[in-house]
């Protein structure tokens, strides 16, 4: 990657530094001009700390263990009608945690990214007109896993360190994207999913499903 793992080891990422001290500063100017009213300001700060936060994760992932590249809900689970492969979509609010992980240990292959608008990325619709950036990912025997990342109502910046052949494992945060969004998976036909629709998932932690043995390919 462009910038090592560790640059993802504080317990805020760096890219939220300066959003946080502008939030920071708007409410100390509150606080000067507004006196005690101006508390009530203080919870911007606090809401953009929350938002660029960084909890340590650790997931248990063996060969071909897909582990949730983001936290979130699970708002889509099907089968592509014309490929059979499984479509897998977990949605983030602003709440949630927003840094972005690998699902499976892979090489990465290809990284494309499509600009577009900002529609609400509950919306089905959102995958395919929003910003956004996909990675296909290669594992070692020689499956396939594409990786969405898209762009929300509010989200207007994608952040994706991962290169092509960077090799991966499971769990590594390579990105984010600020201010709710969503990341969509693109999975082999004969996945066996563990999660259904509704479900709520930790990134780097909670566990899809695993990939088809080698075999049954």
């Amino acid at each position: 990657m462009r910038i090592p793992e560790s640059h993802f080891k504080t317990p805020v990422v760096k890219e939220g530094i300066p959003f946080i001290a502008l939030a920071f500063g708007i409410f100390l100017v509150c606080l000067y001009f507004l006196g005690t009213l101006g508390l009530i300001f203080g919870v911007l700060p606090l809401f953009v700390l929350n938002f660029f936060r960084n909890p340590a994760r650790s997931a248990l992932a063996g060969e071909g263990t897909i582990v949730s590249p983001a936290d979130g809900k699970i708002v889509k689970v099907q089968k592509d009608p014309v490929t059979g492969r499984w479509k897998v979509a977990i949605f983030m609010n602003v709440f949630d945690v927003h840094v972005n992980r690998i699902p499976v240990t892979s090489v990465v292959r290809n990284i494309t990214y499509i600009p577009g608008k900002f529609l609400n990325a509950d919306l089905d619709k959102a995958s395919e007109h929003n910003e956004r950036n996909t990675l296909v990912l290669q594992t070692e025997d020689g499956q396939e896993v594409s990786m969405t990342q898209v762009a929300g109502l509010i989200a207007r910046r994608i952040v994706c360190y991962a290169e092509i052949s960077d090799r991966l494992p499971a769990g590594t945060t390579f990105g984010l994207i600020r201010f709710g969004s969503r990341v969509d998976l693109d999975l082999p036909e004969k996945t066996i999913l563990s999660v259904g629709m509704g479900e709520r998932v930790k990134g780097g932690e909670s566990i899809l499903g695993t990939l088809p043995s080698k075999q049954s390919i």
